[in-house]
């Protein structure tokens, strides 16, 4: 075991887990930020995505020991007080969420692609959803979500 110091949404944690612990399960066990989600455990389907430094990374295969000094983003760490971000406004107007399972990780996925590029293609947010796996195949929406969300940022 070993205290590892972390940064997420803003505060500072400690978590006393093993080094190889993924980051999934030191946010849930050990912080109780439950708003990431358990999908698949091999970092195929996305449920698990947060930002760490900016990038849309896969929670359950990510080590705790390799978050550093970086900056974790969490679902929970998007919305400013009671103001929702203008990906999570999008998800809500274009009422995306049929299930909600994989949200969590569909709206960090799409966040991260909108922080890198404020105004993509069609092409460019299937390319950039493509490995996030929604069950309920709500993938039109998604897209549509994204979308609307990028001229919200301007």
């Amino acid at each position: 075991m070993a205290i590892f110091k972390l940064q997420i949404n803003g505060r500072s944690y400690e978590a006393d887990v093993e080094p190889d612990t993924p980051l999934l399960w030191v946010l849930r066990d050990s912080l109780g930020l439950v708003g990431t989600k358990y999908g698949c455990g091999i970092a195929q389907c996305g449920a698990c995505t947060v930002h760490v430094n900016g990038n849309a990374m896969r929670s359950c295969v990510y080590p705790v020991s390799a978050v550093g000094n970086a900056a974790v983003t969490t679902i929970e760490g998007l919305a400013k007080g009671d103001e929702l971000h203008p990906v999570q406004q999008a998800w809500d107007e274009v009422d995306v969420a049929q299930c909600g399972y994989c949200q969590a990780g569909q709206i960090m996925s799409a966040t991260a692609l909108l922080n890198k590029n404020p105004n993509p293609s069609a092409e460019e947010i299937d390319n950039a959803m493509n490995g996030n796996i929604c069950r309920c195949g709500t993938y039109h929406r998604i897209r549509e979500a994204v979308a609307l969300a990028s001229t919200k940022l301007k």
